[in-house]
């Protein structure tokens, strides 16, 4: 009957087109207006944050992923304008009567009629809108922890808890102004989060993309496997932009993939490389993604100081990829670029100019500039910048960045409300404590055993999951856990999490980014993944680090975080070359089991003395190489 309506050249999808355009650039100029001005009061920032971004999920993403394709966009039908329509309602009310719920005594005044109402349709639509725009799971993980609002005084044990009447429960999940789908973490997405997703697609649109990519192959691309290592080096910088692991597959993965496949890197090999990339994007400062404002709200920190936190992890993180991908093309003997292919060193230079923006960003973090505010700066910069070139925006230009801006946040937004309601419901029902309590009786006092269980807590919280909640959710669990009980520092326990969180992007069975990879590289999602652990293997390592050595959060000395740093990348160098079997030569099984052991050793047991371990690395590295000489030398004899 609505066929001839939705059909992608009908005057209905076009005008419909336009309206969801329309409407996603007001959400932007909404963001970037109250940065301006300081931000609205808490929960009219956060309802017309949800009002524009929730509704707009049923005007952007079908019903069912196979209802789209690039010949066929998905063009919104009456049913879709009916959701759309209806989802505007809870998040208006909450907005009208935001002066009203501020005052109210939460768990004390009555919960209204109309409230009532109003919470279960936000609550309905907002698991629709987590289901079509995040992923099923993570619908799923927060349908489960609703379900327990209603089941627990049944469970058993640590997971009983006393009968929530219906209205309690929306009030938790609708009312609330700390927590539940208004609360701190939504507050966020809808201040700091949107203001650095709309700098990045302004960054974006001014060509410091291309930049990343010709600086990218001008740096690595001639060298074995070159493409393979621009992947590495371009999804570095991206992740300066993007700080999203599925945006930098998508954006980066689309050339690099198919050029990995040409020299020979089997598909999943180069899905893997790509995905591991795209992932340590996220930890790549100045932008680390959402989860990083998150996390410098929920500690206290100044943003400036993660990044210095972040510094070295990142630059472990990126060295061991590329250090994997140079063992593997060797090992392969796979060529680098073309030189025709290949962009000159002046073609990068003279558009250097574009990374001012970038500089005035990390110059204001440094000045203790808000991020939000210094976001906002960044972009007058951007604008600036490109007014005074010949690529100056016209106004159709600025009009689709802020298009961009707007449907860049509506995922991100509607997970972190997602995350918002199961935070509530860990902390209504007390489940906090009561899973902190089992990994304390597990780990019997040994801090390490309680960071390997919450490493796997993290892992399967984030599968299929984005980094954001995913990190949000088990931090709300082991962070606290790790401070309290061990005396973890506190951005040291918060990192730790956040790098698992980051890595659950890239490790099997479901891992969102290998997925992506996969459907680029037109391989097995599942051996994509394999491969992804496999380069990303520093990670692991360094999440760990951020617990248990001091330096790699830039404290101590220089001389002691620079041995710290050397044993650390050369331990995961050792277990890289012992994966890969091969070290300027190939390696046998017994050589590559006890080059595994040494960097695992070298890299991770911290309660050895780091210069015994850096002169171990050196010794290593030593013979391997006077190995690999003298084969090399019986082979040319022989030969």
């Amino acid at each position: 009957m609505f066929s001839n309506l939705t059909a992608p050249d009908s005057r209905y999808a076009v005008w419909m087109l336009r309206f969801i355009a329309l409407w996603a650039f007001a959400a932007s100029v909404f963001h970037l207006y109250t940065a301006y001005i300081g931000f609205l009061e808490p929960r009219t920032q956060r309802s017309l944050h949800l009002l524009f971004m929730v509704p707009l999920v049923f005007l952007m993403f079908p019903r069912r992923r196979d209802q789209v394709s690039v010949d066929h966009p998905f063009i919104p039908g009456p049913g879709a304008v009916v959701l759309f329509i209806v989802a505007i309602l809870p998040f208006l009310y909450s907005w009208l009567e935001a002066d009203r719920i501020n005052l109210r005594l939460e768990g004390i005044d009555e919960v209204l009629p109309v409230e009532l109402w109003m919470g279960t349709i936000a609550t309905l639509l907002l698991l629709e809108a987590l289901r079509r725009s995040v992923s099923p799971i993570l619908a799923g993980l927060v349908t489960v922890g609703i379900s327990y609002l209603f089941l627990t005084e049944y469970m058993p044990g640590i997971f009983n808890y006393r009968d929530l009447p219906y209205y309690e429960i929306i009030e938790t999940l609708y009312l609330f102004n700390g927590q539940g789908m208004f609360g701190s973490i939504t507050g966020i997405a809808a201040t700091m989060v949107a203001i650095f997703i709309a700098y990045g697609a302004f960054m974006e649109a001014s060509g410091v993309g291309k930049l990343f990519t010709q600086g990218g192959q001008l740096i690595a691309g001639r060298y074995s496997g070159g493409p393979a290592k621009v992947a590495v080096v371009t999804s570095a910088f991206f992740g300066t932009m993007s700080g999203s692991a599925s945006a930098n597959v998508f954006t980066t993965g689309s050339f690099t993939i198919p050029m990995m496949k040409r020299i020979g890197f089997r598909p999943q090999v180069a899905g893997g490389i790509e995905t591991a990339a795209s992932v340590g994007g996220q930890s790549a400062p100045p932008i680390m993604g959402a989860g990083a404002f998150i996390m410098s709200e929920i500690t206290n920190t100044p943003y400036s100081e993660i990044i210095v936190a972040a510094i070295l992890g990142s630059l472990c993180f990126f060295t061991l990829i590329f250090v994997s991908v140079h063992f593997e093309a060797r090992k392969h003997g796979l060529k680098g670029m073309d030189a025709s292919d290949l962009p000159t060193t002046a073609d990068v230079l003279k558009k250097l100019y574009l990374l001012i923006p970038i500089v005035v960003l990390i110059v204001l973090l440094m000045l203790r500039y808000s991020p939000h505010m210094s976001a906002l700066y960044s972009i007058l910069a951007t604008l600036v910048v490109v007014t005074l070139t010949s690529e100056r925006f016209s106004p159709k230009q600025l009009f689709d960045v802020l298009v961009t801006a707007g449907r860049n946040t509506v995922t991100i937004a509607v997970a972190c409300a997602g995350a918002g309601i199961i935070v509530a419901v860990l902390t209504k029902t007390g489940l906090v404590v009561s899973i902190g309590s089992i990994v304390t009786d597990i780990a019997n006092g040994q801090m390490w055993v309680a960071a390997i269980a919450l490493m796997f807590v993290t892992l399967i919280m984030g599968m299929g999951v984005p980094t954001t909640p995913a990190y949000v959710i088990t931090s709300a669990i082991g962070a606290p856990l790790l401070i309290n009980e061990f005396g973890a520092p506190v951005l040291a326990a918060h990192m730790f999490i956040f790098y698992f969180a980051i890595l659950a992007d890239a490790t099997p069975p479901v891992s969102i980014a290998s997925y992506a990879a996969a459907s680029i590289a037109r391989c097995n999602p599942l051996l994509t993944g394999l491969h992804a652990s496999r380069m990303a293997i520093a990670g692991y390592v360094v999440g760990f680090s951020y617990l248990f050595v001091p330096e790699m959060r830039m404290e101590g000395s220089f001389i002691s975080i620079v041995a710290h740093l050397t044993a650390i990348v050369g331990g995961l160098s050792l277990l890289a070359a012992g994966i890969a079997g091969y070290f300027s030569s190939h390696l046998n099984i017994l050589a590559r089991l006890l080059l595994i052991a040494l960097g695992i050793g070298i890299a991770l047991f911290s309660w050895i003395d780091v210069y015994l371990r850096d002169v171990a690395v050196l010794g290593v590295f030593v013979l391997l190489y006077m190995f690999s000489k003298a084969r090399n030398s019986r082979a040319e004899t022989v030969s």
